[in-house]
């Protein structure tokens, strides 16, 4: 196990201290131990405290405010992660949500009164947001501070106590993020966990309130399997091949650049990056055209040499990346050289891709975009449905009926036009998948919502005991009648096919006034003027 030298750096005399560690491995008793304890502090309430709940995101806040570059030094350690990128991608977005949830959280935990119907309206009827118990959120290793922290946020907020389970793979972070953590949070609401197969299998065996996993869907049916042990209630997120449909009348000067970014992004390790491209054979060469001239600009002295372009996070999905480009068919039109002793992999297109090459088989994670060709837009539509559901779906084009051609003919976590990644930095939207790709969505106060669920509360008075003695034993004929006055809704709309014949009495009973009544009422005079 590499040893990695953090640096601290006092944020007002910007003095270093130097501190020597590495990822150790939490022994199994320890992991049972942790999860006793930080149950123990739900069952007595010290993380549902609103006081504390507000305390820890601050402490979460100073915490990236004054060690953000000793963070980005440990993902780029990791993963050739560029300062820049790791700011846009993963920094300022936990800074933001840690914000966010300091300003909200109290509102997010407000009960909610809600109308109800008389007598039940007395009762003063409520939903309370409350947590499920202790947390568990496994993170992976490509966004291993975005993909930790978001859902750490929300479960805190929530008032939950949070046991993290970090990626193995990504070791520099994970032992910086375990250090930082432990240091700035109270451990009796914040633990981490480190380890492999073996310490994740302890984890998965204790009792939580909600899991929540990112990965690959291999490891995502063994935690939903040992969740249902429990009966507990897990979000995944898993990814899946994002498609790109590029329609004839698409921007390419736009396009080709936001493309060409989203997949050189990390690497191509990103669960929503296009994972291939579907376009008429004839915008395939406009296309391929458009990704030089970017490349050139991205590049300008080689993307071997660039400061902006990052490495594949260890050497066994080196060898699985390499794989994919020698074993294509496909025609490697840009890149396709690697450089094994940093993990290099060139960000690679690959065009002439059929349907059942070597690059279309599984999600790629790796900067290849393959490119295939389709007769029409309705023919993608077509080879999207065919396929697992994806994480992510986008389209570039100008035309709004094409868009919604093709959003409307398939299933996708999020869709977007004209650009990729952004939805993932929107806090306002759900950020989640369907189907193959996951279940359950967060982000905001949606990832609040995930760690809470919500408790129906009424607070009856003794005094409104007269209210309610005809539900009471001996039933009788007359106790049913009051009782249907009482409780039972009118139908207000007609039996289908009868509309016409009914429209007249529904339009009286949506105004609240029974057919029977006026029937009365229309008797009584025409009795009263001698009619009848």
């Amino acid at each position: 196990m590499r040893l990695f030298v953090i640096v601290l750096k006092a944020p007002l005399t910007r003095s270093t201290i130097i501190i020597m560690t590495k990822l150790e491995y939490t022994s199994i008793p320890d992991i049972v131990k942790i999860h006793d304890e930080l149950e123990k502090s739900f069952r007595e309430g010290y993380t549902v405290d609103i006081k504390k709940r507000v305390e820890t995101l601050k402490n979460l806040a100073y915490m990236f405010e004054e060690n953000s570059d000793m963070i980005q030094e440990a993902l780029e350690a990791d993963l050739g992660k560029r300062r820049q990128e790791a700011y846009m991608t993963e920094i300022f977005n936990c800074i933001n949500s840690c914000i966010g949830a300091v300003h909200n959280v109290h509102k997010w935990a407000a009960p909610q009164s809600v109308s109800a119907k008389f007598p039940t309206n007395m009762l003063g009827p409520q939903v309370r947001r409350e947590s499920k118990g202790v947390a568990c959120v496994i993170s992976p290793w490509n966004y291993p501070l975005l993909l930790t922290i978001e859902p750490v946020i929300g479960a805190i907020a929530s008032g939950s106590p949070v046991m993290i389970k970090t990626s193995e793979l990504s070791e520099n972070f994970s032992a910086t993020l375990t250090y930082l953590l432990h240091k700035y949070l109270d451990p009796k609401v914040v633990r981490v966990v480190n380890g492999a197969v073996p310490e994740t299998t302890a984890l998965l065996k204790q009792r939580f309130g909600h899991i929540l996993y990112t990965g690959n869907g291999t490891v995502g049916r063994i935690v939903q399997h040992a969740a249902a042990e429990h009966l507990t209630p897990t979000t995944l997120e898993l990814g899946g091949k994002s498609p790109a449909v590029v329609a004839d009348d698409a921007n390419l000067d736009v396009i080709t650049q936001r493309l060409l970014w989203a997949k050189a992004t990390n690497a191509g390790q990103t669960c929503v990056a296009p994972d291939y491209v579907l376009c008429t054979p004839d915008m395939q060469e406009r296309l391929v055209e458009g990704f030089k001239r970017v490349y050139k600009q991205f590049y300008p002295e080689g993307i071997r040499n660039s400061k902006s372009f990052g490495r594949i996070i260890n050497d066994r999905h080196f060898g699985r990346v390499t794989g994919l480009l020698k074993d294509t068919k496909g025609d490697i039109v840009i890149g396709g050289d690697s450089d094994a002793s940093d993990r290099f992999v060139a960000l690679s297109i690959v065009k002439n891709v059929k349907a059942d090459d070597a690059l279309m088989k599984d999600e790629l994670f790796a900067p290849i975009l393959p490119i295939v060709t389709v007769p029409s837009m309705d023919a993608a539509v077509n080879f999207i449905r065919s396929r697992d559901h994806p994480l992510a779906l986008y389209v570039y084009t100008q035309s709004d009926q094409v868009r919604e051609k093709i959003f409307q003919g398939t299933l996708s976590g999020s869709a977007v036009q004209n650009d990729a990644l952004i939805q993932v930095g929107t806090e306002e939207l759900p950020f989640g998948g369907v189907g193959g790709a996951g279940h359950g969505s967060y982000h905001g106060k949606r990832t609040f919502d995930v760690f809470t669920y919500e408790r129906a509360i009424l607070r009856s008075k003794t005094w409104l005991e007269f209210l309610y003695t005809k539900r009471y034993p001996p039933y009788s004929e007359k106790k049913l009648n009051y009782l249907t006055k009482a409780l039972r809704k009118p139908i207000d709309f007609a039996k289908p096919g009868h509309e016409s014949m009914f429209a007249g009495i529904g339009k009286l009973a949506r105004t609240g006034v029974k057919a029977t009544a006026v029937v009365g009422v229309v008797a009584y005079i025409a009795k009263r003027y001698g009619k009848l």
